[in-house]
């Protein structure tokens, strides 16, 4: 379980990434096109940290019951 949510939240990182990669390319030539982009980035970015406190806050739950 632990590693399919270490794998979610790095593919969120890797969305913002490529949506980043995207926004820098695209905003001389079409920047009404980018602004999707510009949404993808930030809501992936928050879901990586939403992801990765969720994931941290499971590990210690389970670490404290255990001990």
């Amino acid at each position: 379980m632990i590693k399919i949510l270490r794998f979610t939240e790095y593919l969120y990182l890797i969305v913002a990434l490529i949506s980043m990669y995207k926004i820098w390319e695209l905003w001389d030539t079409d920047r009404q096109g980018t602004y999707i982009f510009i949404f993808f980035a930030v809501v992936s970015m928050g879901m990586f940290i939403f992801r990765r406190n969720y994931r941290q806050r499971f590990e210690k739950r389970k670490r404290d019951n255990n001990s």
